[in-house]
């Protein structure tokens, strides 16, 4: 019966996909696909290293959240990449589930903490992107016209930012209010939601400030080497754009993470791209072409780096339980801890 309600749960990001797909590739030939060539495979290099470093940087952030609790940073990167690499192959976020409930005890914490350094994570990302497309927005291209476009830009900005104030400034105050709340309800489940917020909080609270904008400043140059990745993919099939192409591409594509979708993102993620660059002078196949090939760069490498790095851990522990068995006893509620 799960099952069942399962493949209905995951059919309306499929069929999501499949119509972002559709819309992005319409009007296109298979000479189109078999055209694509690399005309300078010297910039593969470059797609190479800022993969490297991007995602080297992203691990080094989450570290930086975690550290104070005895976490290390083989661990941290270990358990993001594998989470990431679930993420792009099974539905509904499992990669997510898992490094919130399966990967505590790696990490020498508990999933309270872990699950508000996932969502301080989310919030940076988004602030991030979002400062990056209201720039190429600002500075230049036909995107600047295009109000629809702003508007959700302006939105992403504003509500990332306030979250982020609150979890730093703010986490004193939503405790107080909290415990107000459970106080008067006396209700289980909002004693556990309340146990559960103040363990997030206090994690915040040893971030600090400081810290905080340490996180900020991490976000900033780990998404910058993804531009500089994008920047080479174009250059590596001979695609130019001018210089803000690029970086609203990166912005526009990441941002279509937060639309529901099948795993990976697949049709919301080529999509954006290819509507990014149609705002940069690219012409509709080569921006499309590219969406799907910069898809395709992050989908195997992160999968294969995420996934022979999960094998070999689980081959150092022998667990022979098998991985979906695995993903069954993941809590469908918040436990005590």
């Amino acid at each position: 019966m799960s099952q069942h309600r399962n493949i209905w749960r995951t059919l309306p990001g499929i069929v999501i996909s499949g119509v972002c797909l559709w819309w992005t590739f319409r009007g296109f030939h298979l000479h189109d696909f078999s055209d694509l060539r690399v005309v300078a495979p010297v910039w593969l290099l470059g797609v190479v290293l800022f993969t490297i470093l991007g995602y080297g940087t992203r691990c080094y952030r989450w570290y930086r959240m975690l550290r104070s609790v005895g976490s290390s940073f083989a661990a941290c990167a270990r358990v993001l990449l594998t989470s990431l690499a679930a993420n792009n192959i099974l539905p509904f976020r499992i990669g997510d589930v898992m490094r919130i409930f399966t990967y505590a005890e790696d990490l020498h914490t508990t999933p309270s903490v872990i699950m508000s350094t996932v969502l301080l994570e989310k919030l940076l990302d988004v602030f991030t992107l979002a400062v990056m497309m209201a720039l190429s927005l600002m500075l230049g291209g036909a995107g600047a016209g295009s109000p629809h476009l702003r508007m959700l830009t302006e939105v992403s900005v504003a509500v990332s930012t306030v979250g982020l104030l609150v979890m730093v400034f703010g986490a004193t105050t939503i405790e107080q209010l909290m415990k107000k709340v459970v106080a008067k309800a006396k209700k289980p489940l909002l004693r556990k939601i309340e146990h559960w917020v103040i363990l997030a909080l206090d994690c915040i609270r040893q971030i600090g400030v400081v810290g905080t904008l340490m996180l900020i400043l991490t976000s900033f140059i780990a998404w910058g080497f993804e531009v500089m990745l994008y920047i080479s993919a174009a250059h590596a099939i001979g695609m130019t754009s001018d210089a803000l192409g690029p970086m609203q591409a990166t912005a526009e594509a990441n941002l279509s993470f937060l639309v529901p979708s099948s795993p990976g993102g697949i049709g919301p993620f080529e999509f954006a791209c290819k509507d990014a660059l149609l705002r940069h002078g690219i012409q509709a196949v080569p921006a499309g072409l590219f969406g799907l090939v910069i898809h395709v760069w992050f989908l195997v490498s992160l999968t294969a780096v995420g996934g022979i790095w999960f094998l070999i851990h689980r081959k150092h522990l022998a667990t022979h339980k098998p991985l979906l068995q695995e993903i069954e006893t993941l809590p469908e509620e918040l436990p005590q801890e």
